[in-house]
């Protein structure tokens, strides 16, 4: 009975509950109603507009890269602001794009303006550009056959990118483009960069007829200035586009637009000189028009790279190198000499600041800012004279008699001479039956120099008397000597490729020559800068720089410091720390040797004499020179037949400032260079530089060529 009287309750819930929700469900269908209209027809135009400019395009605000200046503040690489021209994907078929190409590229050549070209195939005649070891990875990547020859290649690619232009050259502009923008990669909102740097009449011709060109666009950015030209070429390096696989490695930090420092100091200082991009956005309706544009995040200049370098004592350096080089290949001492190469390097002394670096020849940094055309590669890759190495810090060189000093130091240290010592000079060392080599004097004149002490073996460049004092010292010595001053180990410079050259030594000797015995010769040629010493440049300066302030290390740089963008300066440590990391550098292990100083007065005597008295082997280069030089001549057997020549020197004598030392390729005679170290010092110490070129034809002074 009770469960009767319960039924007609839960009916009437049930009922209720329905008509509630039905309730719901109408307001609810009111109000969507209404929302609807009011989307619509009230505010409808307003919230098209809005969703019109729902697409949005980020753009990179490149930051200004940090200048490079001199010691003084002479910028010698800039950023300035200039006119890009940018590529974006569009709605076109292929075919019309590679017309776009094409048009866009006539255009910039008409203008004198280069573009990106990566693409490894020359044409007329035919050739890959990549060396042989990355070829192989190259066509694999690119689903090559491995034997597929060049030719083949670019006519694959050209089907690859359905080419219709029957023309060579035509074909060959608009496969550089399409290759560039497949490595690149890019979108409807991701732009790559084409060319830098462009003129305003290449932008205006652009603008007048932009339905030729789809999907361009020109956009202002920072792009980099080398303002002096070829001034200081090897030190300062250059910066182009990152390539692929340098992006792959940055993509956090880096777009496949960017800039990024690739030798030099450009490299070495990337992460300093960078900067820090900002953020544009940009709101764009569907029609592809912009309706907003608005920074999210400002962009930071990047650091500025003070050098210990001058800018007026780098030109004067420079230009005196070349004009040596070229004298001495034209005769201009009187044989002539093929020579097309050399190096100079102008050092602090007491410092080890670099203050001048040469590399002959040099190269233009700016034919890289946009990407170098395959022409002027081609020029750099294939001069014999390797244009692009700096043969300061790159390169090494058998030193000849440069390295005397430090045989006559050893010898003296180690007490097998002494400042009374005279070893008498008969043209022809006999003491070992199957070696007898000669001293140079004997070679040319079929005498000896007699008895000499170690000044006089200096100023003379007696090579009997270091065969003697090396023989009865011994290789380790010698060793020992040549490594405290710096000699074949490399200074630690902020620059990338330094090499560390080699020592003679009987560890080296078992290296370089697997298969053949140590013997007494090899030490009576290491005596002499011969057998296996090879240094570079920079690696002399130093040595010669020890020699003149009294025998003390120096630590090599040519960076002073580093001016961030807020204003404050990084530290020398921090610099240090930075550099030594980057590239590699340990700190130095080697000993430290207290060098008696009536010992390096002798040798430092010698070296006066070389070019003050009228016996001395550059005499003739300084006898009416206004201060007193320190120098030392040098003439070293290279393969080939090839004879290096040398001049290392400091000044004042009485109180040393600099140290410089100069090398030529195939230079033929070390006094010849020292005219080099002349016109350095004429400038360096503020003298009158006009008129001081000597008549060498009108005196009668014999030249001593060693």
């Amino acid at each position: 009975m009770v469960g009767k009287r319960q039924k007609p309750a839960k009916k009437a819930n049930i009922k209720l509950r329905f008509n509630i929700l039905t309730v719901l469900i109408y307001i609810i269908g009111i109000v969507l109603i209404a929302r609807l209209f009011n989307l619509q027809i009230v505010h409808g135009a307003e919230y098209r507009e809005e969703s019109n400019t729902r697409l949005t395009r980020e753009s990179t605000i490149e930051a200004a890269r940090g200048s490079i200046l001199d010691k003084t503040g002479i910028p010698l690489v800039t950023s300035k602001m200039a006119f890009s021209l940018e590529m974006y994907k569009s709605k076109v078929d292929v075919e019309d794009l590679n017309i776009a190409i094409l048009n866009m590229i006539q255009v910039l050549e008409k203008h004198g303006c280069s573009y990106s070209d990566i693409f490894p195939i020359k044409i007329e005649p035919f050739e890959f550009t990549i060396a042989d070891e990355t070829l192989a990875k190259w066509k694999k990547e690119n689903n090559l056959d491995e034997d597929i020859t060049a030719e083949q290649a670019f006519y694959k690619f050209k089907d690859k990118y359905k080419i219709q232009n029957n023309n060579i050259q035509d074909i060959r502009k608009i496969i550089a483009i399409r290759y560039l923008i497949s490595q690149k990669g890019y979108s409807s909102t991701r732009a790559v960069t084409i060319s830098n740097n462009i003129p305003r009449e290449a932008v205006a011709e652009f603008s007048e007829s932009s339905e030729k060109f789809a999907g361009i666009n020109i956009v202002v950015k920072p792009i980099r200035e080398y303002t002096s030209g070829n001034l200081a070429s090897h030190i300062l390096g250059y910066a182009s586009q990152i390539d692929p696989d340098e992006y792959e490695s940055r993509k956090s930090t880096y777009s496949p637009n960017d800039i990024i420092g690739k030798t030099g100091i450009e490299y070495v200082f990337e992460e300093y000189l960078k900067g820090r991009n900002g953020i544009k956005q940009i709101d764009m309706a569907v029609d592809g028009t912009t309706t907003a544009e608005y920074i999210s995040e400002e962009a930071i200049a990047g650091s500025d790279i003070v050098l210990t370098i001058d800018a007026n004592l780098q030109r004067i350096t420079e230009n005196a190198l070349a004009a040596n080089i070229q004298k001495i290949a034209s005769g201009g001492f009187g044989t002539a000499y093929k020579t097309n190469a050399g190096a100079c390097v102008v050092m602090n002394v007491n410092t080890g600041e670099v203050l001048a670096m040469s590399s002959y020849p040099d190269y233009t940094p700016s034919d890289f800012v946009g990407g170098i055309s395959n022409e002027n590669w081609a020029k750099y890759r294939d001069n014999e004279a390797k244009p692009l190495v700096n043969k300061a810090t790159q390169n090494s060189y058998s030193p000849g008699s440069t390295f005397k000093m430090v045989t006559a130091i050893a010898g003296l240290e180690s007490g097998v001479i002494n400042l009374k010592t005279k070893i008498n000079d008969t043209g022809i060392y006999k003491k070992y039956r199957d070696y007898q080599p000669r001293c140079w004097i004997y070679t040319d004149y079929h005498t000896g120099h007699g008895l000499l002490d170690v000044s006089g073996a200096i100023e003379r460049s007696c090579n009997y008397f270091f065969y003697e004092t090396s023989d009865r010292m011994g290789i380790d010595n010698l060793v020992r000597f040549a490594k405290y001053f710096g000699l074949g180990q490399k200074t630690g410079i902020e620059l990338q490729g330094e090499i560390s050259g080699a020592l003679a030594s009987k560890e080296t000797w078992s290296k370089l020559h697997p298969n053949e015995p140590w013997g007494p010769g090899t030490v009576l040629q290491a005596a002499i800068g011969q057998s296996d010493n090879e240094f570079t440049p920079l690696q002399m300066a130093r040595y010669i720089s020890m020699l003149a302030n009294g025998g003390k290390k120096i630590d090599v740089s040519i960076v002073k410091t580093i001016r961030n963008a807020n204003g404050s300066e990084s530290s020398k440590e921090e610099i240090n720390k930075f550099v030594n990391q980057k590239l590699g550098i340990s700190e130095d292990a080697t000993e430290n040797i207290d060098i008696k100083q009536e010992y390096l007065k002798a040798v430092l005597e010698g070296m006066k004499s070389v070019t003050s008295d009228t016996t001395g082997t550059a005499y003739v280069r300084f006898k009416d020179f206004n201060i007193s030089v320190g120098g030392k001549t040098g003439s070293a057997e290279a393969p080939n037949n090839k004879v290096h020549a040398w001049f290392v020197g400091f000044a004042p004598f009485e109180n040393p400032e600099i140290a410089i030392v100069v090398m030529v390729e195939n230079g033929g005679h070390g006094n010849y260079t020292a005219e080099v170290v002349r016109d350095i010092m004429q400038e360096y110490f503020g003298m009158n530089t006009q008129n001081v070129e000597e008549n060498m034809s009108a005196t009668p002074y014999v030249e001593i060529m060693r």
